[in-house]
């Protein structure tokens, strides 16, 4: 169990630096947002992958992890645009 935590805090922090990479311009948000934005893509990737039925293949599960990224950066895209019009001050 804990394994599995350790393990989805991992991927989930590569998954939001590949999606805040592949985002175009500079994101001001910090580094803990986007481990964050990457955790919550990589569960939110994962369960459109199984409503596909790509999530469980042999070996390693390109689909899902492509998935994973596209989620992460939208996520990253939208948080970013919030965060940016919240610390921008009159």
């Amino acid at each position: 169990m804990i394994i599995n935590i350790i393990q989805a805090i991992i991927l989930g922090a590569i998954i939001g630096f590949v999606g805040r990479l592949i985002v175009p311009g500079k994101q001001n948000i910090p580094i803990w947002l986007t481990i964050v934005v990457g955790i919550v893509a990589a569960f939110i990737g994962t369960f459109i992958a199984r409503l596909f039925g790509v999530a469980d293949t042999n070996g390693i599960d390109w689909i899902e992890l492509i998935i994973q990224v596209i989620v992460a950066a939208i996520g990253v895209a939208l948080v970013a645009g919030i965060w940016g019009r919240r610390s921008v001050s009159s």
